[in-house]
C-alpha cells in the first residue's frame, strides 16, 4: 500500500481501535445477559420454562459469543497495526499485554464451550 494513502487515513485509524472496543464492550454486556437468561431458563421449571425457552437465548447467546470472539481478536490486531502505522513502531506495555490477556481469556473461554 502507498504511504500516501496511509498518512491520508492516518487521523481516522486512530479513533477505529477506541471504537471498536467500546462497541465489544456492549456486546460483552448483552452476551453477558444472554447467558444469565440460559442460566434462568435451565434453572425454571413449568409456565415460565416455556416462555423463556421462546427467547432461544442459548443459541443467540452461543453466536453471538462466537462473534464477540472474531471481533475482539480483529479489534487488538487492528489497535495494534494502528499503532504501528501511526509511530512506525509497537510500543511495549500495560495496554499491549492487557489487550493480549484479553484476547487470550476469550479465546480460550470460546475453545473450552465443547466442554460445558
Amino acid at each position: 500500500m502507498n504511504s500516501e494513502n496511509l498518512a491520508a487515513l492516518k487521523p481516522y485509524l486512530s479513533f477505529f481501535h477506541p471504537i471498536t472496543m467500546w462497541a465489544l464492550l456492549a456486546l460483552a454486556i448483552y452476551t453477558l445477559y444472554l447467558g444469565i437468561q440460559v442460566r434462568r431458563t435451565r434453572l425454571a421449571e413449568g409456565e415460565p420454562k416455556k416462555e423463556l425457552i421462546k427467547g432461544r437465548f442459548a443459541i443467540r447467546h452461543h453466536q453471538i459469543g462466537s462473534m464477540f470472539l472474531a471481533l475482539i481478536v480483529m479489534g487488538a490486531i487492528g489497535g495494534i497495526t494502528v499503532t504501528y502505522i501511526n509511530s512506525g513502531k509497537i510500543f511495549i506495555g500495560p495496554h499491549l499485554f492487557a489487550g493480549l490477556g484479553i484476547v487470550g481469556l476469550v479465546s480460550t473461554s470460546a475453545a473450552l464451550v465443547p466442554f460445558m
